[in-house]
């Protein structure tokens, strides 16, 4: 099973550490299964690129769709909703910042400020502070980070401007039936 991301499918073509790609995309041939993340349905090109290295692969696409916000320091939940017409900041530590920001940015927020670390960043509490003061020097309302960064911060008692993770879920956009398959495989051998 394999997750290509829509966005840089294939990073810029070299293995680490001169480039992104863990393996090269000749090993494609060993996947039962391809899921093309963060889809926007204009895949094409890339599932030509992906059949010219494997042609029996499943191939299934995927969205992260938002579903609520929710407090990181009291887990209160909050809907979709809470950005609209709010200046937000965002800090994060993951591998494509830009559609995490884009997203809050879809959401009806306007991003004042976005602070961006390397992907599993492990925060401070003094890199929390200093988020929340830039936040608040460019008047920002709230501050919004990724679940995955969430569970990496370190407990801080300020509060002066409301902190919330943004909780997504993966949906199937094409090729439910090869999931159910692929489930079954794993699960049932």
């Amino acid at each position: 099973m394999v997750l290509i991301d829509r966005q840089q499918p294939f990073g810029n073509e070299h293995l680490l550490p001169r480039g992104t790609l863990r393996e090269p995309p000749s090993h494609l041939a060993r996947a039962h299964t391809i899921f093309i993340t963060k889809s926007d349905g204009k895949t094409a090109e890339l599932r030509q690129r992906i059949a010219s290295l494997n042609s029996t692969a499943a191939i299934i696409e995927c969205i992260h769709q938002p579903l609520y916000f929710e407090d990181v320091f009291t887990g209160e939940r909050k809907g979709l909703d809470l950005l609209a017409g709010k200046k937000v900041a965002s800090l994060s530590g993951i591998a494509q910042p830009e559609s995490f920001e884009q997203s809050l940015v879809k959401l009806g927020g306007e991003l004042v400020y976005s602070k961006r670390f390397a992907d599993h960043h492990r925060f401070t509490q003094q890199e929390i502070l200093n988020a929340i003061n830039r936040a608040k020097k460019r008047q920002a309302e709230i501050i919004v980070t990724t679940q995955k960064d969430a569970v990496r911060f370190p407990k801080i008692d300020r509060r002066d401007v409301p902190f919330y993770f943004m909780r997504v879920e993966i949906k199937i956009v094409s090729g439910a039936n090869d999931f159910q398959d692929c489930v079954r495989k794993i699960c049932f051998r």
